[in-house]
């Protein structure tokens, strides 16, 4: 027993022996190929337009995350025979009118590059997506979460993606009533209330990979799917916010590499999230068939719906905006310093660009004008992070309703 005693000891004194021998080890990154072709995308057979991206992927060192793929010529070709070539719009996106077709056709993605490279995607046939059912949101402790319910009576779709665009209203600090004109002369005079910079639009895209399935249940029905989380601090619910979801048909194989990708970009960061894995697309090298090619090309026409989540309805909750540490000055057009001096800080701030006038300042017989509210442009002017023009889809309804 003493032995054994002593041998327990031993390897307990060797075990933190060795913990204070442990060197830091900083492998080396592994050099892995760059230069595959990436293709992002659907072919749209609905009204709305066909938009693909083509990039190329670059070291892992580098300090861009890809490069676009320029001056390509890249067609959309279906098994009924019709072609179309898609006009570059700069930036590597590809871009072609809405087919809004009622046929049951199959189409493929080809692709040439500047380069001589030829690249083609597999024939997939289009599937159309069943109506969205409904969208909505449910007001959590913390925020508010959107889900998306469908449902196929036909039980023939029972694999969906879904991805959003949204769209927040929000204000600037301060409202200004009055601007800098130049021209015939420096003058402070009344903004006109078509060029405020009050309130502004900001929109934005989901960056998820948002997936559900039927496949094993007896109806083909999707019910209280998740689509966004929107913190109770964040700045999208401060007055109101829009959500557009766009609901689409996969295939199985689809769905599959949807998820693996998924798994793969979304999924990682300790033991226990799943491992990443090779991605095998649909999309294949013609002139060099052992090279990658990364991505999944669909198609097919996909249904939406949008609502508005009004502020009001929502508790008291406290954005946090850019806005915190905003103030506002008193610009002066004969302000008179400590020491005695008089300066015109109207020329000085105003003039100069460094701030934006508010308001008049004035006696209390409103007359004359002796300066101006002022601050810096931005806490005053909203169109630095967004639009002042009102989307055309912008509607002041009762939240909830869909469009």
């Amino acid at each position: 027993m003493k032995n054994g005693v002593n041998i327990l000891l031993l390897l307990v004194s060797l075990s933190y022996a060795c913990m204070g021998c442990k060197k830091l080890y900083a492998p080396k990154a592994a050099a892995s190929v760059s230069n595959y072709l990436v293709v992002e995308g659907m072919i749209n057979t609905g009204a709305d337009s066909t938009i693909i991206r083509l990039s190329r992927t670059v070291p892992l060192a580098s300090k861009t995350t890809s490069r676009p793929e320029l001056h390509a010529i890249v067609t959309l070709q279906s098994d009924a025979g019709d072609s179309y070539i898609m006009t570059e719009s700069g930036s590597g996106y590809y871009k072609a009118p809405g087919f809004n077709t009622a046929k049951k056709a199959s189409y493929e993605l080809k692709i040439a590059t500047a380069e001589g490279e030829a690249y083609q995607s597999d024939m997939v046939p289009a599937k159309t997506s069943p109506p969205i059912d409904s969208v909505y949101y449910r007001v959590k402790s913390d925020g508010v979460q959107v889900y998306a319910d469908t449902h196929d009576p036909a039980n023939a779709t029972r694999y969906y993606r879904w991805d959003y665009n949204e769209t927040y209203q929000y204000r600037s600090a301060f409202e200004s009533y009055f601007y800098h004109a130049r021209i015939p002369q420096d003058t402070i005079v009344p903004r006109p209330q078509s060029d405020g910079i009050f309130v502004c639009y900001r929109s934005d895209t989901s960056s998820s990979i948002i997936l559900n399935t039927s496949e094993k249940l007896a109806v083909d029905i999707i019910t209280q799917n998740p689509v966004t989380f929107i913190a109770s601090t964040s700045e999208k619910l401060e007055s109101r916010y829009s959500i557009l979801v766009k609901q689409y048909a996969l295939s199985e194989e689809a769905f599959n590499y949807f998820q693996q990708l998924k798994k793969n970009t979304e999924q990682l960061g300790s033991v226990f999230d799943p491992q990443p894995s090779e991605l095998p697309g649909n999309i294949h090298c013609l002139t060099d068939p052992a090279e990658a090619v990364l991505g999944y090309i669909t198609a097919g026409r996909p249904s939406e719906a949008r609502i508005f989540i009004d502020n009001r309805y929502l508790p008291a909750w406290h954005a946090s905006t850019p806005y915190e540490g905003c103030k506002i000055d008193t610009d002066l057009y004969k302000a008179v310093l400590p020491n005695g001096v008089i300066e015109n800080d109207v020329q000085i701030n105003l003039y100069s660009g460094y701030e934006i006038p508010l308001y008049a300042v004035t006696p209390p017989t409103g007359v004359p004008i002796l300066g101006f509210g002022a601050s810096i442009a931005p806490c005053v002017d909203c169109t630095l992070r967004g639009t002042n023009k009102k989307p055309a889809f912008w509607q002041d309804a009762a939240p909830g309703s869909v469009y």
